[in-house]
């Protein structure tokens, strides 16, 4: 197959010369021309559909999420611009551009499930995300998970903060070094969980100061050119906020759905709502809230409410969703936090009953979910 298959031809007055403007070029143009509404480029967003060259004439399909879209009229503008700037580099000053729409009203992940699964012997993915940082998701997907194992699923967990990434600390994987199968990593198994992180692939102390293509395309490699084998659930631990990361896996994988984890302040309570619109716009189930430091619960017994007990509660019954549960502050859950014995958790009546509880109401609602859906899988799961 040539390199650049498709070509413009330029015409002079004496003689002929070719130019050729290869697609990716126009690919690339196309990377600067955002969705106004979506602030994200056309290509990362995969609204193009299709690049046609011939001769001086080039064609670009784009596929909007409604037909009635608005901006319609901006964005074949803006298409227009950047592909004859893009054009004119290769000699082609004259180059005409035709922008063809299409509409697909499926959201992300709606177009996700209906495609392949490159991960097809795990059962259910489930993303554990939050709107700000700081609110205690590793801590919740690490627990989530090896709650989950401890009932007798078959659990994965990826570390999908591809620029804090926690796992290392929390599994206690420090002496542990990555391995690989040819061009397969091979998971860590440990505390009864598979896991993969990208914390154990780069020095620890190295500054990942990465774009967005950059951490779409390591997100993809962990996800899937790990050995997973048959899994139950995979638990992914996303990066705070709303970028492109929930968006690359929303594109990717065939989310069975999210957890949403918020502290009670009002101020996670506003963020924690965007994480949720996100995931829904994107076609994501929510199966529910998880309140992290909740209470604190002192030496002598008694519950302290240092940030307004009960506010993600609050917060997930005014939006409609489920509550999972809630989890204190507790010393000893930081304690084996740092120390990367997450299974000592249980040695705690009070906490181990807190997290199992949210295992429990998880595991309904991925049911649920899932029988709503019509891809409901039953995992091997023992309750005991």
């Amino acid at each position: 197959m040539a390199l650049f298959p498709r070509c413009a031809t330029v015409r002079g007055s004496q003689s002929e010369t070719t130019m050729t403007i290869p697609e990716e070029a126009i690919r690339d143009a196309l990377r600067t021309v955002n969705d106004p509404d979506l602030g994200k480029d056309l290509v990362t967003l995969g609204m193009i559909k299709g690049i046609t060259i011939d001769d001086r004439r080039i064609s670009v399909g784009v596929e909007l999420t409604t037909p009635a879209c608005p901006m319609k009229d901006k964005i074949r503008g803006d298409v227009e611009r950047a592909v004859r700037r893009k054009a004119m580099e290769f000699g082609v000053a004259d180059a005409s551009v035709e922008v063809q729409f299409t509409a697909d009203v499926r959201r992300a992940n709606e177009k996700t499930r209906e495609g392949g699964n490159p991960l097809p012997n795990v059962k259910h993915v489930i993303a554990v995300g939050a709107g700000k940082g700081g609110v205690g998701k590793s801590t919740i997907s690490v627990n989530l998970a090896v709650g989950l194992a401890r009932f007798g699923a078959r659990v994965g967990l990826l570390d999908g903060d591809i620029y804090g990434p926690s796992l290392p600390t929390m599994l206690g994987l420090d002496a542990f070094g990555a391995t690989a199968k040819g061009n397969v990593l091979l998971p860590f198994e440990l505390h009864g969980v598979k896991s993969m992180t990208l914390g154990k692939l780069v020095d620890p102390d190295k500054a990942l100061i990465w774009r967005g293509p950059m951490a779409h395309g390591a997100f993809k490699q962990l996800a899937t050119q790990t050995e997973w084998g048959a899994l139950d659930y995979l638990i992914i631990d996303l990066p705070p906020g709303t970028g492109d990361v929930p968006l690359t896996l929303a594109q990717l994988l065939p989310l069975t759905g999210a957890v949403i984890v918020c502290t009670p302040q009002r101020v996670a309570q506003d963020d924690a709502r965007r994480a949720v619109r996100m995931f829904q716009q994107l076609g994501v189930d929510i199966l529910g809230v998880v309140e992290n430091m909740s209470y604190f619960l002192g030496d002598d017994g008694k519950e302290y409410d240092l940030f307004g007990r009960g506010g993600a509660e609050m917060m997930a019954q005014s939006m409609g969703l489920p509550f999972l549960g809630s989890v204190p502050i507790h010393m000893a859950l930081r304690q084996h936090c740092d120390a990367g014995t997450p299974l000592a958790n249980w040695d705690i009546p009070t906490l181990a009953s807190d997290l199992d509880a949210i295992c429990q109401r998880t595991a309904a609602q991925i049911s649920i979910a899932s029988m709503t859906a019509g891809r409901y899988v039953q995992p091997t799961i023992s309750v005991t």
